[in-house]
């Protein structure tokens, strides 16, 4: 029999003096059933750094033809497509083609070094790609945070990011791989 998803209840308050945007956002989150607390919680942490009134988070792991997070226009044209993980030289092909702009979070350690060493050279023609990685030490203690229903600080500056959930606080540092042109 299927697992189901589990529902997470997230208020997510952004504070992003690089942006200037501060807003809270209340959002219920289907976790997919293979889907660790640590994807779960850097899908969050690619949220808030692309904190928006139109940013939504989609199906994810459940469709392949559609990113974890989207922005679209309201005339219906994807304005920012948000992949996690390690996509396909094919997948981040195409996302590039369907969206103005691309970023890609990475995550995991040396598999997502190897990644980025395997497909860099042939997204250099990608001017609206944004490749960002963070590292196994900052998502394995974001994913502590993670609980069925959080309550989410996130202050971002000069590019760093500090996470705070009730009494405890994890500071991440987001490296650019790839930076959109």
């Amino acid at each position: 029999m299927a697992q189901n998803a589990t529902i997470h209840k997230v208020e997510l308050s952004v504070s992003d003096m690089d942006r200037h945007y501060y807003e809270t956002h209340k959002l219920t989150i289907a976790k997919h059933p293979s889907e660790t607390d640590e994807r779960l919680m850097v899908r969050l942490l690619a949220f808030a750094l692309n904190a928006h009134e139109h940013l939504e988070m989609t199906k994810g792991l459940s469709t392949d033809d559609e990113p974890d997070i989207w922005q679209k226009s309201l005339s219906g044209e994807l304005d920012v497509w948000v992949a996690l993980g390690l996509p396909s030289e094919k997948v981040v092909r195409q996302s590039c083609a369907k969206a103005g702009k691309v970023i890609v979070y990475s995550y995991g350690g040396r598999p997502a070094e190897i990644w980025w060493d395997k497909i860099k050279n042939s997204t250099t023609r990608f001017d609206n790609l944004r490749v960002v990685n963070f590292s196994e030490t900052d998502t394995s203690a974001l994913s502590e945070l993670a609980a069925r229903a959080m309550k989410l600080q996130v202050n971002i500056q000069d590019g760093d990011v500090m996470v705070s959930a009730e009494d405890a606080i994890v500071y991440v540092t987001p490296v650019t791989w790839k930076d959109a042109g």
